[in-house]
């Protein structure tokens, strides 16, 4: 039997049934394949590999036939393991992803992986996106993202935003392309995680965008004391590469080059400000409300894009 969900602008067609309430429709940049099927290589050949991260607890391992010394070519092959949970196997320029239980089959599990740690990594490795890390929702129409280190607040702050009203673009994990001169982006899944527990997803959002929208502006969450004032600034010219480049995912050094590149359009179209928020969750609201009344100013203005 077949399933069929529509993530991250990508229809994926699996023999599994997620146990989420995922989309069926949405935006359809290509289709993936998810199978537990004979792989259609030789898993032996998968002579280098090495530890890709930890993550929920779980050492994450990453092998193919020749080392990590660039994107991934036509038919290479590639198997991304989970310790303890599974491993996906695909071939590079194929849109056909295999799975492979280790030990107990666990659906929830291999699903929580796949959509939210897996997937990702396949987009980036193919190709297929630019991955960020940080939080996207829509005020009054307009795509915004949040990013900040690791315990920076973006997590918060995308959940204050939805509890509002906004509906949520993408949750920690946010996919971004050019598409006619325009920064595009689209709807991860419609769970967010604002807590830390885990292998879970979170909880499902009522209002989820799952559209190709247009970014109009990067906000960067910085803590200042608990009884400053929340302040916006414009961040300019060569700064707009250091404040970005901290919240780009899987940061390969063979992908620097490109990577740059990108950055150096994305840095003379989308303005970035970051937002210096007091230290104290009781004032969220404060930050809440100058990042929403920002954001409408400069859409009034019709002041979002710009070059440095």
């Amino acid at each position: 039997m077949q399933y069929t969900s529509s993530l991250y602008g990508v229809t994926v067609n699996t023999d599994i049934a997620f146990p989420l309430s995922l989309p069926l429709t949405g935006l359809s940049r290509y289709t993936l394949y998810l199978s537990k099927k004979t792989f259609s290589f030789n898993s032996q050949a998968l002579t280098c590999g090495s530890k890709l991260y930890r993550a929920h607890g779980r050492n994450v391992y990453l092998y193919s036939d020749r080392e990590f010394l660039s994107s991934s070519k036509e038919g290479q092959p590639w198997c991304y393991e989970v310790e303890g949970v599974c491993r996906f196997f695909w071939k590079g320029k194929e849109n056909s992803i295999y799975y492979d239980f280790i030990g107990e089959e666990n659906t929830s599990l291999l699903s929580f992986w796949f959509i939210h740690l897996m997937l990702p990594f396949f987009f980036a490795i193919e190709e297929k996106y630019e991955m960020f890390h940080g939080g996207s929702v829509m005020v009054d129409g307009c795509a915004i993202m949040f990013c900040a280190p690791s315990m920076g607040g973006k997590s918060t702050m995308t959940d204050y935003f939805l509890k509002q009203g906004h509906p949520l673009i993408s949750d920690d994990k946010i996919p971004l392309w050019i598409e006619q001169e325009h920064f595009m982006l689209t709807g991860s899944h419609p769970y967010h995680r604002p807590y830390r527990k885990f292998e879970e997803l979170g909880y499902l959002v009522s209002s989820f965008v799952n559209s190709a929208v247009s970014l109009q502006a990067m906000y960067i969450l910085e803590r200042s004391e608990a009884s400053s004032s929340v302040i916006i600034e414009e961040v300019r010219g060569f700064n707009k590469f250091q404040e970005i480049l901290p919240h780009y995912l899987f940061p390969f050094p063979f992908q620097q080059k490109k990577r740059m590149v990108y950055l150096a359009k994305l840095v003379d179209n989308i303005r970035v400000f970051k937002v210096f928020r007091p230290w104290d969750i009781d004032r969220i609201d404060e930050v809440y409300s100058a990042i929403k009344a920002h954001t409408l100013m400069l859409k009034t203005t019709n002041d979002y894009n710009f070059s440095s």
